[in-house]
């Protein structure tokens, strides 16, 4: 739902067309609910990672605000890093808008740290409400362990980038060097008072209340901003980008591929049981896309698959508990060696792992449980099944005769006479043939 002033709109519905008819479309089917109008303001939301779903979303804003005429785009941000490879697609999309854009960082408790930092510098106006932090911008480690001339290499180009964006946009330079190198970080006060942003405000009416009159450089000239007949209008991520976002979490990533190459594995191990098939082709395509966005390392996948094959083999292999061991082990190792980075927002918590390691052994230990007791279980069918069942003589057997066992009626020998009527046990089967005793139960 859109607020603003008198007016209020909706684009859900053309939002959640994106699930169904892609992006592209649906982004044109949002593009005509706005009219072009130079009062309007887009205000996009973001709280999380910086990730490819987060500079979609901004590109997505951006081109919505520059289509429909409006004012600025206001992107609320609230986040704790990100990639390197996304956030520089945000800071090209900002830089090269033809309209301001108006990096905000909020709530009160929010923060733009790492590459949030890089983001809020590269605004045309950077504001903080208050309660907010802004720093601790050091570049960590995306790839494994660094030696120290690359982590040298890897510093010196963030400084040299972050410089670039303090000074085009007239901000503390040296601040943002130290940012980077010595990871400071500023409250909004600090920040304020430092030139390292343009205004504080508790929230977004605040904002514009602040910006009234103000001239703000884009690319193609200088915008006096108006704000007294602005109206605001919301743009959702919309249903596509919320399950993207939630795929690109390192902890749902490991999830689905647990799942995935379990439902796979057990398919194969019984053929025909159709729906372990079905779920664990769809998780390993979802735990795809997931890795794909998130710095891999691949000997922590593939100790998560070896692990959930160890569980499973322990379903039909005796081995005592050590393949269960084994097993559990692979793929707690798997889950904490599965992403190369340093920053503790892209690993997989403990506190996710410990219990989806532990609920995955204790269903694969039900299951061999269950294998095994069946095992043992006297049969109930066939030939052995018969061993025990008591019949009815049909005729006198004496040393041959017949029986009715079972609703069947058989050729059935005894050492001992046996009247017609009386009961007798199946002590054994020979082909059409069962070797009976009497019984007085």
């Amino acid at each position: 739902m859109l607020r603003g002033g008198k007016k209020t709109r909706t684009v859900l519905g053309p939002v959640f067309a994106a699930a169904i008819v892609g992006p592209g479309l649906a982004l044109g089917l949002i593009l005509s609910t706005y009219p072009s109008h130079a009062e309007e303001i887009i205000v996009a939301n973001y709280e999380g990672v910086i990730n490819p779903v987060a500079a979609e979303y901004l590109h997505d804003a951006l081109m919505l605000a520059e289509s429909s005429g409006a004012q600025a785009l206001i992107f609320q941000l609230d986040t704790p890093g990100g990639l390197d490879t996304s956030m520089r697609l945000m800071i090209k999309d900002i830089t090269g808008s033809t309209i301001p854009v108006i990096v905000f960082v909020a709530p009160s408790g929010g923060r733009a740290a790492s590459a949030g930092v890089f983001i809020t510098m590269a605004a045309h106006v950077a504001a903080m409400a208050p309660g907010t932090n802004i720093g601790a911008a050091h570049p960590v480690s995306m790839g494994g362990e660094m030696d120290s001339t690359m982590k040298e290499k890897v510093e010196n180009d963030a400084v040299a980038y972050i410089k670039s964006i303090a000074q085009q946009h007239g901000r503390n330079v040296s601040w943002a060097e130290d940012a980077v190198r010595k990871s400071i970080s500023s409250t909004e006060q600090e920040a304020l008072k430092l030139k390292v942003i343009d205004m504080i405000a508790e929230d977004i009416p605040t904002l514009l209340k602040l910006l009234q009159g103000k001239k703000i450089a884009v690319p193609n000239g200088t915008i006096t901003f108006s704000s007294e007949t602005a109206t605001l209008h919301e743009f959702p991520m919309g249903t596509r980008l919320e399950l993207l976002k939630i795929l690109s979490d390192p902890n749902i990533a490991y999830l689905l591929m647990s799942i995935g190459t379990i439902g796979i594995m057990a398919e194969l191990y019984s053929p025909g049981a159709i729906l372990p098939g079905i779920i664990g082709a769809i998780s390993l395509i979802l735990a795809f896309y997931s890795l794909q966005s998130l710095p891999v390392n691949y000997a922590g996948a593939f100790l998560v698959i070896l692990g959930a094959v160890f569980l499973l083999l322990e379903i039909s292999v005796t081995s005592y508990g050590l393949l269960a061991l084994g097993g559990l082990a692979a793929m707690t190792l798997g889950g904490l060696f599965l992403i190369k980075s340093d920053a503790p927002f892209l690993q997989v918590s403990l506190f996710f792992l410990l219990p989806t390691v532990m609920t995955i052994g204790g269903l694969i230990g039900i299951i061999a449980w269950t294998a095994v007791k069946s095992t043992h279980r006297r049969p109930i069918t066939g030939a052995e099944g018969m061993i025990g069942s008591i019949g009815i003589a049909k005729t006198d057997v004496n040393p041959r005769g017949q029986i009715t066992v079972q609703g069947e009626i058989w050729e059935a020998v005894s050492q001992t006479p046996i009247r017609q009527g009386e009961a007798a046990e199946v002590m054994s089967v020979e082909g059409l043939t069962v070797k009976v005793a009497p019984t007085h139960r």
